[in-house]
């Protein structure tokens, strides 16, 4: 693994970063006050290639690395949580799956549009009865005449509020247990299909999360991503790749607290200097330096691991269950440091805090990823 980033990589990072500054923070502390979905930031993102980056050129992406996913990923959080996740949930959670496991009509339809930015898309695995145990779906799906009938509810999806498509994971045989389950690709405006509450968050909340209902809603059976009962596998891998995307977001939200609580440190003046130049406030700094590293670099070995062919689901846990709480501890440190201006909305790093806290839980709590890397540990030792 070549730790140096290419010159390609290094340019994407400079117009992310660019683009990142010009026009998505100056939107970002309004979109979260109002909880307003960034649509045309979004389609800006889309004319850069931000919305398919490692999607095959061919399948409307942009056909660039994993590693780049996460310099796009990290960039944007930087600056805006919420158009972080939404970009991540559009790249890795609809398009990943369907790039992976769907036919060439089905890549066509579903995929094209949505890696060119044209359509938003979304992940519908979580239920209010069934988060981190994913294979107890209580949505139904029976097969009659070629189209599957659907029943059910899903909860906390991202972009939900927004997409033109959702990949919905069913329960097609329920005494199969996660062998019964079968991913859907459901458009809006197909009848039985609707939107429901909005959810009022501690953060993110620019992201159109949503409850989605399902109510004797019928979709071809042509609309299903693999064969029937392939659904779980099809997740747990897509949620692969997802790790490190809120891995990324979740450096991104760091690096942006970190950067914040450093220029800070370096204006504020107390008992005559900048506190700065105070050991308790530097060795704050240095911890706050040291763990980004880290964690970036953690990231970075799962998206090379991905980009190489090898599996990599115990690297995008790792990466994801240390980005995510370090995140936390760093935008409280940033606070600390900002001491009551960090309490403030006046300040970014009240929004950051906020926004560092749902890296832990969702797409895997990190309760789940400790499971997971120790299920690896147990068996390579």
């Amino acid at each position: 693994m070549n730790l140096e980033l290419t010159e390609e990589q290094k340019l994407l990072q400079k117009s992310v970063r660019d683009f990142a500054e010009a026009e998505v923070k100056p939107l970002a502390r309004e979109n979260d006050e109002k909880g307003k979905f960034p649509r045309e930031l979004f389609q800006k993102a889309a004319e850069l290639g931000l919305t398919g980056v490692a999607i095959p050129e061919a399948q409307g992406g942009a056909g660039m690395d994993h590693i780049s996913y996460a310099i796009v990923i990290e960039e944007i959080s930087r600056v805006c949580a919420s158009t972080g996740v939404i970009l991540s949930a559009q790249n890795s959670l609809y398009g990943a799956p369907i790039h992976h496991f769907g036919t060439e009509d089905q890549k066509k339809k579903f995929l094209v549009p949505y890696a060119r930015g044209e359509k938003v898309g979304c992940f519908a695995l979580t239920e209010p009865q069934a988060g981190s145990n994913a294979a107890a779906l209580a949505t139904r799906a029976v097969l009659k005449n070629g189209k599957y009938n659907i029943n059910g509810t899903k909860a906390w999806i991202t972009n939900g509020g927004a997409a033109d498509a959702a990949i919905v994971y069913v329960n097609t045989q329920p005494e199969k247990g996660e062998k019964g389950i079968t991913a859907l690709v459901v458009e809006k405006g197909t009848p039985g299909f609707s939107v429901g509450k909005e959810e009022k968050k501690l953060g993110i909340n620019a992201t159109a999360c949503t409850e989605l209902a399902f109510s004797d809603c019928e979709v071809p059976e042509s609309n299903r991503i693999g064969k029937e009962g392939e659904g779980y596998k099809i997740a747990l891998a897509t949620l692969d790749g997802g790790r490190i995307g809120i891995a990324a977001q979740a450096i991104g939200i760091a690096q942006g607290a970190f950067e914040a609580a450093l220029a800070y440190a370096k204006q504020r003046q107390a008992f005559g200097h900048p506190i700065a130049d105070f050991q308790a406030i530097q060795f704050m700094l240095a911890d706050m330096s040291t763990e980004i590293d880290a964690a970036r670099l953690l990231a970075r070995r799962a998206a090379w691991k991905q980009d190489a062919g090898q599996r990599f689901s115990m690297e995008a846990s790792m990466a994801k269950l240390f980005s995510s709480e370090m995140s936390t501890r760093l935008t409280h440190k940033a606070i600390q440091i900002h001491g009551g201006n960090g309490y403030s909305r006046e300040y970014p790093v009240e929004r950051n805090y906020r926004d560092a806290r749902i890296t832990e839980i969702y797409e895997g709590t990190s309760e789940i990823q400790r499971l997971v890397i120790a299920s690896w540990v147990l068996k390579s030792y």
